[in-house]
């Protein structure tokens, strides 16, 4: 059975990208962004690129590269191209895949579908990114309960940041989600230092 994870936040800005290429490359896996809105700073997949060690043949090409950096769904109608969700099916292949979605799980893809409801959809188990600064506890159990809400399955909560025990704990425990672990903030982004960070901080067992 392939091992698929998808990626998501309970904001942007958070992290997400980060983590998503640190899990990639412990995971020798697959990456895919479905939908990239914004290409001036350069794409997701570049960075999973430069940060995973993973091979250029690991990178999957988005199905949608859309040029204004907002919401997918207007990003889309600025750009004016029409979002197929027929083109947004997983991946059919071999091995491991992380798959990331756009800032948090209620981002539209249009003007009718969530990430949410796609993840839903693929029905692949979904690893939220929170960071650890003030007001995660509110956005990380909006998050989970909008996930639960469509009866996404949820694999753990991975913080990103420095350590907040209380909130991290609160979180866990009351939205009844495995805490995975913390990325910290790292002074020098490295693929070396990620690795390491990654490894000290999450067990790969939980992700098998």
């Amino acid at each position: 059975m392939t091992q698929t994870f998808i990626v998501t936040g309970t904001d942007t800005g958070i992290g997400k990208t980060v983590f998503a290429a640190a899990l990639a490359g412990a995971l020798g896996a697959r990456y895919w962004k479905p939908v990239q809105a914004g290409l001036d700073e350069g794409s997701d997949s570049e960075s999973i690129a430069t940060l995973s060690g993973l091979s250029a043949a690991n990178i999957l090409p988005e199905a949608y590269r859309l040029a204004t950096p907002c919401s997918p769904h207007r990003a889309a109608e600025i750009d004016g191209v029409t979002i197929d969700l027929d083109r947004l099916a997983l991946p059919g292949i071999d091995g491991p895949l992380v798959v990331e979605g756009a800032g948090g799980a209620l981002v539209p893809v249009t003007r009718q579908i969530l990430f949410a409801d796609l993840f839903a959809r693929w029905n692949k188990p979904v690893v939220l990114v929170a960071r650890t600064a003030l007001g995660t506890i509110n956005h990380s159990l909006l998050s989970i309960e909008a996930l639960r809400a469509r009866g996404v399955p949820i694999h753990g909560i991975a913080f990103v940041g420095d350590a907040v025990e209380d909130s991290e704990a609160t979180i866990a425990a009351i939205g009844k989600v495995k805490r995975l672990g913390r990325l910290p903030m790292l002074p020098d982004l490295t693929p070396a230092a990620l690795t390491s960070a990654f490894a000290g901080a999450f067990d790969l067992a939980d992700f098998a």
